[in-house]
């Protein structure tokens, strides 16, 4: 039977590992190889990490951080950043990462999805989409460039190509929430959950483990995504990388999911 993921997200910026506040105020918060290895350590579902500067640089990207983090990783790995060709995607899936994430370049050519996943697979191409809720009609438009330029484009439109293009799994980053830390955004998760019927990764707002319950609850099989709740603790942020322990989880499933 499947299992909703409960799933890290680590960003990168300048070879460092960072946390930010609605796409803005970059914190620096440590090594990436040194929070796989603890990642690996406490057994984690899985882990995405996400270069935010990359494609919105026109960099390529890091492939030797990349292999570094792949031969450390232990856990299905899921890298972004960067990535707008058939041939960078199938070079990362050869250092040992398991999924690539894109976002901009699938969002301005969603045929990309279809050449990617042609080559190394379906299951193995995920679609990162940084949505933003329009003041009027109750819209979610899809930005790129760290939040930085709306695309215009409609985020439910956008699933729906995506699906047809054969994407493998869709994640949806809520801007606004993101670092917050006050909960997930349940109106857009409703929204794409009724639409999308690949898997789906809910990322932004998550402060504690029992607003990874209430997403799991209201959802289902989801992946909880979520970047302050597993790299901070206490009210007072303190840098501490974290996540919950095989009776955490099996007692926070059983408690929501089965609710």
């Amino acid at each position: 039977m499947l299992r909703p993921r409960i799933i890290p997200c680590l960003l990168i910026r300048n070879k460092g590992l960072v946390k930010t506040v609605k796409f803005k105020e970059s914190k620096y918060i440590g090594d990436p190889l040194n929070a796989v290895k603890i990642f690996n350590e406490k057994e984690v579902d899985e882990l995405i990490v996400l270069d935010i500067d990359a494609s919105a640089e026109g960099r390529e990207p890091d492939y030797a951080l990349i292999k570094k983090m792949a031969m450390e990783c232990r856990m299905p790995f899921c890298y972004g950043g960067g990535i707008s060709t058939v041939e960078q995607a199938r070079k990362i899936i050869g250092l040992g990462v398991e999924k690539i994430a894109i976002s901009s370049a699938a969002i301005q050519n969603p045929a990309l999805v279809r050449e990617i996943a042609q080559e190394i697979g379906s299951q193995s191409v995920v679609v990162v989409l940084d949505v933003k809720k329009k003041l009027l009609g109750g819209r979610y438009d899809v930005w790129i460039n760290n939040g930085k330029k709306n695309t215009g484009k409609c985020l439910l439109e956008m699933c729906n190509e995506l699906q047809e293009q054969g994407v493998g799994e869709i994640v949806i980053n809520s801007i606004d929430y993101d670092g917050v830390m006050k909960g997930y955004n349940f109106d857009v998760a409703d929204k794409v959950h009724q639409k999308v019927h690949v898997p789906l990764t809910i990322l932004g707002g998550a402060g504690s483990l029992e607003d990874v319950g209430a997403l799991i609850s209201k959802f289902g099989v989801v992946g909880a995504a979520a970047g302050s709740l597993f790299v901070f603790k206490g009210v007072y942020k303190a840098v501490l990388i974290n996540y919950p322990t095989f009776s955490e989880r099996d007692s926070l499933l059983a408690r929501y999911f089965s609710a």
